[in-house]
């Protein structure tokens, strides 16, 4: 049976701190993640990769972004590809809003307290 749809109001999902200058809400299917991500002017997201294609959508501010060689300044209005595996970096030139969609989903940004399917129930005991 295919998966159901399901409906998420960003309100009733919990903010969650990652530094004191950059928190985020997430919304997982099942091959990929949406992030609303807030950054306080100055933060700074360290030079990283990963296997997931990165699509972000600034909506509010600007970010000053390394991609490999590449300097790109993104700002409200534009939506800046990191191709899969690609070292990239950030730095938010003012107080930032974005949309961060990953495919498939960062593993890494599940939190282990997220609610799982429950377990199947064991076989029943032969007396």
């Amino acid at each position: 049976m295919p998966p159901r749809p399901a409906v998420h109001r960003w309100d009733g999902i919990a903010v969650e701190k990652v530094t004191e200058m950059i928190s985020r809400k997430v919304v997982t299917g099942g091959g990929q993640m949406l992030a609303q991500v807030y950054l306080k002017r100055g933060a700074h997201i360290p030079l990283h990769s990963h296997a997931s294609e990165q699509m972000t959508y600034v909506l509010q501010g600007a970010l000053r972004c390394r991609v490999g060689s590449d300097e790109i300044v993104v700002r409200a209005g534009e939506v800046l590809h990191i191709p899969a595996g690609r070292r990239h970096q950030a730095e938010a030139l003012a107080d930032t809003f974005e949309l961060d969609v990953f495919s498939p989903v960062r593993d890494d940004w599940l939190e282990p307290s997220a609610p799982q399917p429950p377990a199947p129930e064991p076989p029943a005991r032969r007396e």
